[in-house]
């Protein structure tokens, strides 16, 4: 989170972070706890509320707004994705149900990884119409494109240009493909660090983008992820597409689009392995 500020310059931010985290444990009668790692676009500490339950803090960083992640919050009502308890959106901040250890240390098999990223998926997406105010699949594929060719640069050319031009047809075709008549409420970041375990032995979604979009834009990210494991990307897709019913072309799409994405960013702030692994996998396909 700190190498994410920095980079954007907004190094002010951190020495304000304290008075910050201070302000709003004094208002919500919250006792801060230590930080929990592996985040890099908000600072999240444990705490503890007046009447002894757990819960997370979480305060976004310059540039990143929490609304939609707090609308696609209120909307999912806890199912899928972790309660929200309280928002103040004015500071960015958030309170939200704490919970137990992610997917990726309590889940040993691959696939079944992927059999559970899949059911808890389909818990979170419901209709949703033009009412909610979420960015849609077409707005941010739309934003991605526009910013794809800037961030590469930035990152000295972290892939082949060939990496670049096939993620950028996969927005245009993501785009043009948007339909809001069968958009669906989407977390946008699926993966085995943002399956966390409920205290019923489920899993819940945190760190939501909040979007209205194809179910298989959240699918994708299921692709994108983990490429390190040695299975085959295509067969994964397939794999979804099979137990989900989501088309598999529109999977493979949107996983070109966040692994190119992500490993863009990633590389741009020094977050890694995670970027080259990623970007690694996106050459060797786009060759």
């Amino acid at each position: 989170m700190r190498r994410t500020v920095l980079a954007d310059g907004d190094g002010a931010w951190l020495e304000e972070l304290p008075g910050l985290v201070e302000s709003l444990a004094r208002e919500w009668a919250l006792v801060v706890g230590g930080s929990l790692a592996g985040g890099h676009v908000a600072l999240v500490v444990e705490v503890t509320q007046e009447d002894g339950s757990p819960a997370v803090l979480k305060i976004g960083v310059p540039g990143r707004d929490v609304g939609p992640e707090a609308t696609l919050l209120r909307l999912a009502d806890g199912e899928g994705c972790a309660e929200l308890l309280r928002e103040d959106l004015s500071r960015q901040a958030l309170l939200l149900e704490r919970l137990g250890a992610p997917m990726q240390e309590l889940v040993a098999d691959p696939a079944s990884r992927l059999d559970l990223l899949c059911e808890v998926a389909v818990r979170l997406w419901r209709p949703i119409g033009p009412d909610s105010e979420l960015p849609t699949g077409a707005m941010l594929a739309e934003q991605y494109a526009e910013r794809l060719p800037r961030l590469w640069e930035q990152a000295g050319r972290p892939c082949s240009p060939a990496t670049v031009a096939d993620a950028l047809d996969c927005m245009t075709r993501r785009r043009l493909a948007h339909d809001d008549r069968t958009a669906v409420l989407v977390h946008g970041d699926i993966h085995e660090m943002n399956a966390l375990q409920a205290s019923d032995g489920s899993y819940k979604l945190i760190d939501p983008f909040g979007l209205r979009a194809e179910p298989a834009c959240d699918l994708g990210t299921i692709v994108r992820c983990t490429p390190d494991l040695g299975d085959d990307l295509r067969e994964r897709a397939a794999r979804l597409a099979s137990r989900t019913g989501v088309d598999a072309a529109a999977i493979w799409q949107w996983g070109t689009i966040h692994r190119v994405m992500s490993g863009v960013y990633a590389c741009s702030v020094g977050f890694q392995p995670f970027g080259e692994l990623l970007l690694a996998e996106a050459d060797r396909l786009s060759a």
